[in-house]
């Protein structure tokens, strides 16, 4: 179960962000492929199918060159400023020893008992009770922590979740995850500016394809001609529409490229640094269906301890269950499951003024003819002696005058 180590990990790590990031340059050319198609039909919408796919290929190799460059472009600038952008969405800041002493110690002391390349340290203002790194080289390479984690969390456990982190940097994971969003970012980005072009279309009763801000339209030379050439763009726009929606799904299905095995091995990595499974698995106890961070996308969720966000039945989830990781750790590890936590949607549920009832507790004793029943104790008043009985010296009895 120990990952720290896995080379081979490592070495897939960076072979399948190599195939990544070819198959980011694939799926763009497919979608400048399928742009070149809508563009035929908007320059002559009276040809067959062959002639707008040739075209359309041969629009293609003379845009490549722009394409690639453009898409280089785009990677070299997610490169450099990926953090910045990820920071601008999570809220996330940097902090120094000064500002939190208890979190950098813990880190400092992780990495240097390993030799570990010291990552920055950021903070992000959240109830949530997640943390993720982020980088593609040790100069990048940056840990961050929700102020919910600090809070909810001892040292012990803290000291686990950063070590299940510098795991993710030490095997490549990292990397391999960021590419994947860089990709998903991509393709989003040209997919949605062919879509908005294409909802711009319209098909004119003359048999042509027209932008939808455009009053004019061109009219066939005979019926036979008109339902030929129409046939054939329809043809063509379904392609073209087929093609990018392949090419978006592509994008998406990138996250099956990070396999959830990562998650086990990070676990693993934690408890050897730390030596302590216990901490781990009560660590994601507290973090369980308590990770959320609001406002964070899709992309940056993967990155996190935990993603409570689940696809289809559970398909496209790219985190393993809490309930699974933890029993890896008890079985290989060693640790102690102390049971899932209760729901936190359960305890804001509850009413504030619920309060033990007491139905055996005695009722409180009220005010008597004698006092407060709290007070000393008094003795039972004498009874007044018979007239006969009483002392003739004295006249005057406990209730006054006879």
């Amino acid at each position: 179960m120990a990952a720290y180590g896995l080379y081979t990990h490592i070495a897939s790590n960076k072979f399948r962000s190599m195939l990544l990031l070819a198959g980011l340059f694939a799926l763009v050319y497919v979608l400048v492929y399928a742009g070149a198609l809508v563009a035929e039909v908007l320059i002559d919408s009276n040809r067959t199918v062959a002639f707008y796919l040739s075209h359309a290929f041969h629009d293609l190799i003379v845009a490549a060159p722009v394409a690639t460059v453009v898409t280089a472009v785009w990677v070299v600038i997610a490169y450099f400023f990926h953090q910045s952008m990820i920071d601008a969405v999570t809220g996330g800041h940097d902090v120094t020893r000064q500002e939190e002493p208890r979190l950098y110690n813990l880190l400092e002391n992780l990495c240097i008992s390993r030799g570990i390349t010291m990552p920055k340290l950021k903070i992000m203002e959240s109830p949530a009770l997640n943390a993720f790194a982020t980088g593609l080289n040790p100069r990048q390479y940056s840990v961050t922590v929700t102020t919910g984690l600090l809070n909810a969390l001892n040292d012990k456990e803290i000291e686990a979740v950063l070590g299940h982190e510098l795991t993710h940097i030490r095997n490549g994971d990292v990397q391999l995850m960021v590419v994947a969003v860089i990709i998903a970012g991509v393709v989003g980005f040209f997919g949605e500016l062919f879509f908005r072009l294409f909802t711009n279309l319209s098909w004119n009763s003359g048999g042509s394809w027209s932008s939808g801000s455009s009053s004019s339209s061109r009219s066939s030379s005979s019926s036979s001609d008109s339902k030929s050439s129409g046939g054939g763009a329809v043809i063509v726009i379904i392609i073209a529409v087929v093609l990018i929606v392949v090419a978006w799904l592509m994008s998406q299905v990138v996250k099956l490229a990070l396999s959830r095995s990562r998650e086990y091995l990070a676990d693993a990595g934690s408890v050897e640094l730390t030596k302590d499974p216990d901490a781990m698995i009560s660590a994601l106890r507290k973090i369980e269906n308590r990770g959320e961070l609001p406002g964070a996308t899709s992309a940056v969720m993967e990155l996190c301890v935990d993603n409570p966000r689940e696809g289809f039945a559970d398909l496209f989830a790219t985190h393993p269950s809490v309930q699974s990781r933890v029993d890896a750790l008890v079985k290989f590890a060693g640790g102690h499951d102390p049971g899932p936590l209760p729901d936190p949607t359960d305890e804001t549920d509850q009413p504030e003024t619920d309060q033990p009832e007491t139905k055996d507790a005695p009722p409180p004793l009220s005010q008597g003819p004698w006092g407060d029943a709290a007070g000393p104790a008094n003795p039972p008043p004498v009874p007044a002696p018979r007239p006969s009985e009483a002392p003739t010296a004295n006249p005057m009895g406990p209730w006054g005058r006879h």
